[in-house]
């Protein structure tokens, strides 16, 4: 999300991985919460945290009912001395009377670096989903909901909350910071899975991974932590508005071939602002975009003739005048979003289409926060902190996370000499494994992480096994394009026919 934008612009330090054990607290739990002053679930503020909370529920999906046991509960990691050293919080739905060895089990999380599971999880997999009014972007309208469209229909879901988000916690004020890094990160979560599959029997089952935004990223890594260190294979990930290259996906601005993949996200924009979206006109812009468009901003600025012919179909496309299109000599991203806001507007950075009322319009730079990220969305957390007390009953006085921001800014991605990137985990996770499947979905207006980059990466990736094993499926809307009733349908859709052709 935006703040991992801002993280991955420092490429900091190589990570120092500190040596830890993990391991499960105890056996079994009891099947209804306790008061936390009961629970003593460990030291600091690990005692606000109550014992695990079970209840039965089930919903109609696709016509027929679905019994279920929903579980909100804590893993718990421990350090070498055998202290235990965080909790982590997860959120479980399980399909009853269903054969455990075949059915699939899902592990979501979403990015960040930062951000809690909530946004999938009562955005577009969970059982009970929210509702942000008839406009679907007022936060204080926010109620839930029902999820017709929940995937529980097709596999048992897994919500984990990494360290720092939602209620994971450490016992100390820093103990996160160990735990806030690419490798430190990723073998944490295949842990925390590896837990989960041992205490519910689940090693038969196929596994697959759910990760938005930068959870798209460590879906990559997760999968080869838990093959290398947990001995567990993963049969198919499915990315949400994925980060994969860094060096592609904030270049927009510097580099003639960043320029070129996040060019269509414009066009796409603009086409959906006028009403005139059409597929053929979206082909027209991608092949403009990686022919013309590339190989004229790569050489020296077209002048004369050349130079109107270029600036003007840029213009057409975009919407932008042509005496913005020429100053900026096709550079047109910034410019773009400059001119939205020049109407009155602030837009999303997530959402290209989607514009609030400028709270600064005597400024000349946007002030405030990001529409989205900061404006309705932001009512998730309140909305789930309800749900898990009132529906799930795990009842804690511990602030939810919904983003921690100082985990981005202390975030370590590891060698500073190369920006961060999942092409060859992807590459190695399609020929290792035969059966491994990808599918990546994005909104077409997003352009915190344009589709254009993924479309990029997965067609250099070579045909391992054959081209089916990986998909891109685009969307009506921006990142969180899930948020479109039309689209989380679809997405829902594309998910199950996805793991139905599964093994």
């Amino acid at each position: 999300m935006r703040f991992l934008r801002r993280s991955v612009l420092t490429l900091l330090a190589l990570l120092a991985v500190s040596p830890i054990a993990f391991a499960q607290e105890r056996p079994a739990r009891p099947a209804q919460s306790k008061p936390a002053d009961e629970a003593q679930q460990g030291p600091g503020v690990l005692r606000l945290l109550p014992l695990d909370a079970v209840s039965d529920k089930d919903i109609t999906l696709d016509g027929r009912n679905i019994a279920y046991t929903a579980t909100a509960g804590t893993l718990a990691l421990f350090d070498q001395s055998g202290e235990k050293s965080a909790a982590v919080f997860y959120t479980a739905y399980v399909a009853k009377n269903a054969d455990a060895a075949r059915r699939p089990v899902t592990f979501v999380f979403n990015g960040g670096p930062g951000a809690a599971s909530v946004y999938l999880h009562l955005g577009v997999a969970g059982p009970r989903i929210v509702d942000f009014g008839p406009d679907g972007r007022d936060g204080a309208a926010a109620k839930l909901v029902d999820n017709p469209d929940s995937w529980l229909a097709f596999t048992d879901l897994v919500m984990i909350d990494p360290i720092g988000t939602g209620w994971s916690r450490t016992p100390k004020p820093d103990g996160g910071k160990a735990y806030w890094g690419v490798r430190s990160d990723a073998s944490v979560i295949a842990k925390v899975i590896a837990l989960y599959v041992a205490k519910n029997s689940r090693g038969a089952s196929p596994k697959y991974l759910l990760g938005e935004s930068y959870g798209g990223f460590r879906a990559a890594k997760v999968a080869g932590a838990l093959k290398s260190e947990q001995g567990i294979v993963v049969t198919g990930i499915v990315m949400v508005s994925p980060l994969l290259e860094a060096s592609f996906q904030w270049s927009g601005s510097q580099y003639a071939l960043g320029a070129a993949l996040h060019f269509s996200t414009l066009v796409a924009t603009e086409l959906e602002r006028t009403k005139k979206f059409t597929p053929e006109a979206m082909a027209e812009a991608e092949r403009f975009a990686m022919n013309e468009y590339l190989t004229t901003l790569a050489g020296r600025a077209p002048t004369g003739d050349k130079a109107r012919a270029f600036y003007g179909r840029i213009a057409e496309m975009t919407g932008l005048p042509l005496d913005a299109v020429t100053k900026s000599r096709g550079w047109v991203r910034n410019a773009y979003l400059q001119h939205l806001r020049a109407n009155g507007q602030t837009v999303s950075s997530y959402d290209a289409t989607f514009a609030v009322p400028d709270p600064y319009p005597e400024s000349a730079r946007r002030g405030g926060g990001d529409p989205i990220l900061d404006g309705f969305t932001r009512a998730l957390s309140g909305a789930f902190v309800g749900y898990a007390r009132d529906e799930l009953g795990f009842k804690t006085d511990m602030t939810y996370v919904l983003l921690g921001h100082d985990i981005s800014s202390k975030w370590e991605w590891g060698d500073r000499r190369e920006p961060p990137g999942v092409s060859d985990d992807l590459r190695e996770l399609l020929a290792l494994t035969p059966s491994f499947r990808l599918m990546v979905a994005h909104g077409r207006t997003d352009l915190v992480t344009p589709y254009g980059v993924s479309r990029y990466v997965l067609d250099h990736i070579p045909d391992i096994g054959g081209p089916d094993r990986t998909q891109l499926k685009l969307y009506r809307g921006g990142h969180m394009f899930y948020f479109d009733l039309k689209s989380r349908r679809d997405f829902t859709a594309d998910a199950k026919s996805f793991y139905q052709a599964g093994p």
